[in-house]
């Protein structure tokens, strides 16, 4: 891992959630936009 480090500043018990929190978020917002801007699921 180069990033190595910055657990150095950030507990992995913190840092790892934050992480996966922020990446799950992101991907439900970009589905949710890509379904509404779509023709495929009419609402």
């Amino acid at each position: 891992m180069n990033q190595g480090r910055i657990w150095t500043v950030v507990k992995p018990t913190v840092g790892m959630p934050l992480f996966l929190g922020t990446v799950l978020l992101i991907s439900i917002l970009i589905h949710f936009l890509v379904i509404l801007t779509t023709d495929i699921f009419p609402f």
